[in-house]
Order: C-alpha cells, then structure tokens, then sequence
C-alpha cells in the first residue's frame, strides 16, 4: 500500500471528526486552547487505538494464503465504499443541531459522541491490515491529520458555524469511494 492511498483513506475518515468539531465549534462561547488540546489528545489516542485494533483482527483473520489474501482485499475495497457512501448519507440526511451557546464543551461527552464513529476507524485499521499498510507511517499521518481537522474544525465551527460540514461530508466520502476503487483496480485487478 502507498503512502498516496494511506493519505487519501485517512483524510476521508478524518473530515468525519473535522464535521462533528465544526458542529461542536459553533457552539461554544469560547474556544479554550487547553480544552482543544484535550480534545486532540483524546482523538489521537483513540484514533490510533482503533487502527491498531483493526489492524490486530485483521492479523488474526489472515492467514497470507493467497485466496485469504484476495478476500482481504475485497473486504478492504468493500470496507472503504461502504465507509465513503455512509458520508453521503450523512451529507444527504443533513441533521439539524440546536445552537445552544455553551460556556465549555463537556470533554465526557465528547468522549462519548467520538466512541459512536470509531467503529468506522476500526473498520479502516481492519482494510489497512488485509492491505498489509505501513503502520508506523498510518500512525504518524492519522496524528498528523487528527489534529489538523481538529483545530480547524473547531475554529471554522466557532467562526463560521456548521454549515461546512456537508462539503466535509461530500469530500470525505468522494475521498474514500476513491480509494475503494483504487483498491479494487490495483490490488484486486493487479491493472496498475
């Protein structure tokens, strides 16, 4: 697996988190810098702990012979189109909050809205694993990128309100869609 398709995945599922920051940024009276670091570090880890469990069951389901090896891929390519076309749905559904300014935003029950969307992370770490990806390079890009999307889902919430996160929404499942069928025309096809 490249980089170049480690990278697009990755965005895709983390414009997931930069739509649910945006949404949480629009409602807070004040962004406070130590709440937002909290709330990267909270990310990062679970982020990270979700691929690493993925990636785990994945190892535990293969075998590396070669008719496990093409299901893998398979799932992986099934795995990335189901994750993108739920963003559509998301986008399509277009669900209302109430904008209700809070004074700080409750880092429990951010914990508990980010537990209901890590099982897409896990279903990514799991396709990362049939794909055999780079774990230490997909550690340091999800890093790298959660924290980005964080910050600046959070801070286009707060100054523009959410009104972006559809084209989140759209761009990440675009994002994902494309590396699905990526995966389907050069691991499962073998065409590039």
């Amino acid at each position: 697996m490249s980089i170049v398709e480690e990278l697009v995945i990755i965005l895709g599922i983390s414009l997931d988190i930069f739509a649910v920051m945006e949404c949480q940024g629009s409602l807070v009276a004040k962004v406070e810098k130590k709440q937002l670091t909290m709330l990267c570090v909270v990310l990062v880890i679970g982020q990270a702990a979700a691929l690493g469990i993925g990636e785990l069951a994945s190892l535990l389901l293969s075998k590396n012979r070669e008719e496990e090896i093409f299901l893998g891929q398979v799932a992986a390519a099934v795995i990335f189109l189901c994750l993108g076309f739920r963003l559509f749905l998301k986008a399509w559904k277009n669900e209302r909050i109430m904008e209700r300014r809070k004074e700080t935003l409750p880092v429990t029950e951010f914990i508990k809205l980010y537990a209901r969307n890590s099982v897409c992370t896990l279903l990514t770490g799991l396709a990362f694993g049939f794909l055999e990806g780079s774990m230490g390079m997909i550690l340091i890009l999800v890093t790298v990128i959660t924290i980005l999307v964080t910050v600046f889902g959070m801070y286009t919430g707060y100054r523009l309100g959410f009104e972006h996160k559809i084209k989140a929404y759209l761009t990440g499942g675009i994002l994902l869609v494309a590396g699905g069928m990526y995966v389907i025309v050069s691991h499962i096809c073998n065409l590039v």
